[in-house]
């Protein structure tokens, strides 16, 4: 046999020996740790989603932030490395800039506020996530954002006399630290336990169950009880890899993913507000809610920070149409009561 039949029958051999499903695993990769609600949720989903396509599409999991912070897996996802991942909003905006309306400051009064508007814009937000090669499976809630610091806060001002986290490279955080005129430190999410330790940083911001998650509450003191936002994120994988699936197996990615993070979002809804309480028990202390004139300062700051987030992070146009649907649900949310 001449050397090149002998190549030709080694290659040959390696393509029957190689099962079909070792090229369909989707490498997915999340900050969230193992044994969190979010990466039970995900486990039932993979185990759902290999049960329905009989093996030929399964997931391997790189929780806890293995695989590095959320930019990091972005670019693996882009390389190949990995081939899908839970992002929070600063994840999504090194995709699509767009979908960080969704975690404009001050903006969301409510969880059913983001869901209104994440239902009607939701179309358009996967669309421009589409065009720079990432699928939309599914929108995550992960909660309202508050601020844990170590000292007590009682409003705007009080922020600036604290040593204030922002997630590196986040510019909807630096927008809203701007119009409160705070000056924070910017650190990747994977430096700010062992920064709490130190003392490098004060106070830091997230939704109730990360900040549990993270450990981060055993570090600080005090919840202030203003929200700074309603923050979402998004399940992705790789459009390369995502059309390159059969279509059965497309099919039951979708479907399976919808239904689970579906239930991923109410258990979130419901882990959050566990949390909060027991930060509580554990010694932290909410405070009192502010005034109504603190209130519609933070209205003010809210639209400041957007506008001098928008045309260079999501266009003027999308945050007037976003702002004039919230005013039309609010006005008839109002007259129903």
């Amino acid at each position: 046999m001449t050397t090149s039949k002998t190549l030709a029958a080694a290659a040959l051999a390696l393509s029957v020996a190689v099962p079909a499903s070792a090229a369909r695993t989707i490498k997915f990769a999340t900050l969230a740790p193992q044994g969190s609600t979010w990466m039970n949720v995900m486990h039932a989903l993979a185990q759902e989603v290999a049960r329905k396509t009989g093996g030929d599409l399964k997931f391997r999991f790189y929780a806890g932030g293995v695989a590095g912070d959320e930019k990091d897996v972005v670019m693996k996802i882009r390389i190949g490395q990995l081939q899908g991942g839970a992002f929070t909003g600063v994840g999504l905006g090194e995709i699509a800039p767009e979908t960080r309306l969704l975690d404009a400051p001050w903006l969301f009064r409510s969880r059913a506020e983001l869901e209104r508007i994440r239902r009607d814009f939701g179309p358009e937000l996967s669309a421009a996530v589409a065009k720079k090669g990432f699928v939309v499976l599914g929108w995550t809630d992960l909660g309202a954002v508050y601020v844990f610091s170590k000292d007590p806060i009682s409003g705007p001002d009080d922020m600036k006399k604290e040593k204030m986290w922002v997630w590196s490279g986040d510019p909807i955080a630096q927008a809203a630290y701007q119009a409160l005129g705070v000056s924070p430190i910017p650190l990747s999410i994977v430096d700010v336990m062992q920064s709490l330790q130190t003392g490098l940083i004060d106070a830091v911001y997230g939704p109730p169950l990360g900040v549990v998650a993270l450990q981060w509450f055993r570090r600080v003191k005090h919840i202030y009880p203003v929200p700074m936002a309603e923050s979402s994120g998004a399940v992705l994988v790789s459009k390369r890899f995502f059309d390159a699936l059969p279509e059965k197996d497309r099919k039951v990615l979708v479907e399976v993913s919808a239904e689970q993070i579906s239930r991923l979002n109410a258990l979130t809804a419901a882990e959050n507000e566990k949390a909060l309480k027991a930060m509580e028990k554990q010694g932290l202390t909410m405070g009192p809610k502010p005034d109504a004139a603190t209130m519609k300062r933070y209205e003010e700051l809210g639209r400041r920070a957007r506008r001098a987030l928008a045309g260079r992070l999501f266009p003027q146009d999308l945050l007037d149409r976003v702002e004039k649907e919230l005013a039309a649900y609010r006005a008839r949310a109002s007259t129903k009561r």
